[in-house]
């Protein structure tokens, strides 16, 4: 009995190659939990796709990576003088968005990050007049830039990547390949057309693996159901059942990453509206579960344990029988399955 990710390989495939199709030289992003489908899986998805170069988060993704994929491996957390050194072959390209981190690489292939309207981190402007002499002992990739993903000020996508090219073109420095992230299909077009003797690589990850929702679906297994009658006490707390239904046993805990969210950004007074309400409902230990049953996301009986949750489904609803399996509503990148299936 598991919490099982559900793949439809063949929908799922179809996507990733309409979404390389829209994004020519992709490079895709394998980081975290491998966006929840694993490292492995996703290194045999890339290799599959003819990739030559695999981004990965950090250095020590790299070195779990470097087994299952065989081109380039472009690390995407920036290079800090006086990080663990990690074991990595010569295909690793480490990003970098300092002056120091340059002169800190000789002999690496790097990549170069700029600043971006996302403040994050990368080199600035005034950094430009110091790279000429830093970039002559490593061996440059290419320049990157880390796109916002809304622009509520209104501005323009392409327009901020123009300006770091004239920027870099002004330096004289070498646009022979820029990586970006965050841009729209007609976006990169548009770069590409107005810089042909630069090649531009979307960096992509929820979009290739994550962007069509129906191509994958959890479901928890029940692992026990008991009935129980309004008043009877359950669970670690021993709190009383609110009226007459089931207690349901399922697959899927706090160590899957059932019962954790990631704060969200809210826009809009009905979404705001919707959270203050979730909020207020857990302060009288009311919280909705992400597993549906009978049509309906059913409410968490008391906080998920480690491995199963405990839901509670009135006695009006279907009841469920062990062996059952309930769609669950996860989050991809916060997610650990027990097992993976295609159909």
């Amino acid at each position: 009995m598991a919490l099982t990710l559900y793949v439809d390989t063949a929908r799922w495939r179809a996507h990733h190659k309409h979404v390389q199709e829209q994004f020519p030289g992709l490079v895709p992003v394998c980081k975290g939990n491998g966006y929840g489908f694993g490292h492995e899986r996703l290194a045999e998805e890339a290799t599959r796709q003819g990739s030559d170069i695999l981004a990965v988060g950090t250095t020590y993704e790299a070195a779990r990576i470097k087994d299952w994929f065989g081109g380039d491996l472009l690390v995407l957390t920036p290079y800090r003088r006086g990080e663990e050194p990690v074991p990595l072959p010569d295909r690793v390209i480490r990003s970098v968005s300092s002056i120091d981190g340059v002169y800190g690489l000789v002999g690496a292939r790097v990549v170069i990050e700029v600043m971006s309207s996302m403040k994050r981190h990368g080199i600035s402007e005034q950094d430009l007049a110091q790279l000429h002499a830093a970039i002559e002992n490593v061996r440059l990739e290419g320049f990157a830039i880390h796109l916002p993903l809304d622009r509520t000020d209104g501005s323009d996508a392409v327009e901020e990547v123009i300006g770091w090219m004239d920027r870099l073109r002004a330096a004289r420095l070498p646009l022979h390949t820029m990586f970006v992230s965050h841009l729209k299909a007609e976006e990169l077009a548009r770069l590409q057309q107005q810089f042909p003797q630069t090649r531009f690589r979307a960096r992509i990850g929820t979009r290739l693996w994550l962007g069509d929702h129906d191509a994958t679906e959890y479901r928890g297994a029940v692992l026990d159901v008991t009935r129980v009658a309004k008043g009877d006490r359950f669970g670690y707390r021993q709190q009383k059942a609110a009226s007459d239904g089931f207690l349901v046993v399922v697959a899927g805990g706090t160590s899957h990453g059932v019962g954790l969210e990631a704060p969200k950004a809210l826009h809009g007074v009905m979404p705001r509206a919707k959270g203050v309400a979730r909020a207020g409902l857990a302060t009288v230990n009311r919280n909705l579960s992400p597993f549906v049953w009978g049509g309906k996301q059913r409410w968490f009986a008391e906080p998920p344990h480690m491995q199963v949750s405990i839901l509670f489904v009135p006695a009006d609803a279907p009841e469920p029988k062990v062996g059952d399996e309930l769609v669950a509503h996860l989050r991809h990148t916060t997610t650990q399955f027990d097992r993976i299936m295609d159909r």
